[in-house]
């Protein structure tokens, strides 16, 4: 019988004789993303069960509460990382609603722009308060501490992350 199979391999033998192996890298990234899908199905369901409102026309309507002169839906398309497709049925749907207001540019009237109405942002703003709670509840089992301790960690992740990305590591 040959020992080896029998005898757990500590940590750094296990990295010395299988440098390849990632288990702990890639149990770290399905925990991160089973964490994000728990808090966002959450948000999601808070959002269409108290406002009929769904997350994508939500962070739409964040993106242009932080803009008070209204953002071109090119501008949306960046922020928001989704195609110009995408923005003009969310742009249309909150139309519809009365929440935002289309307007030409003034100096090229192919491009319109997009701001909140007086009341799409009182009701953007009432959503976000909620929401904020609602983040609170969800992280209400974290002690300050935690909280620190993850934020750091995450930084480091996130520099990791462009790190690999600016190298061209991850492809």
């Amino acid at each position: 019988m040959d020992d080896r199979t029998t005898i757990p391999l500590d940590a750094e033998t296990k990295v010395s004789e299988s440098p390849d192996d990632h288990k702990t890298e890639l149990r770290l990234w399905l925990r991160l993303l089973t964490c994000t899908a728990l808090i966002e199905t959450e948000v999601r369901r808070r959002l269409r069960d108290q406002f009929d409102m769904t997350l994508p026309r939500f962070d739409l309507l964040a993106q242009l509460d932080r803009a008070p002169n209204g953002m071109t839906l090119g501008e949306l398309s960046q922020r928001m990382m989704v195609s110009n497709g995408n923005i003009t049925g969310l742009v249309d749907r909150l139309a519809a609603q009365r929440m935002i207001l289309r307007q030409p540019s003034l100096t090229d009237r192919r491009v319109q722009i997009v701001s909140l109405t007086p009341a799409g942002r009182r009701h953007f703003r009432a959503m976000a308060r909620e929401n904020a709670d609602w983040i609170g509840q969800i992280f209400a089992g974290l002690s300050p501490s935690d909280i620190s301790s993850l934020m750091s960690g995450l930084a480091k992740t996130k520099a990791s992350a462009r790190k690999a990305l600016n190298h061209g590591v991850a492809r």
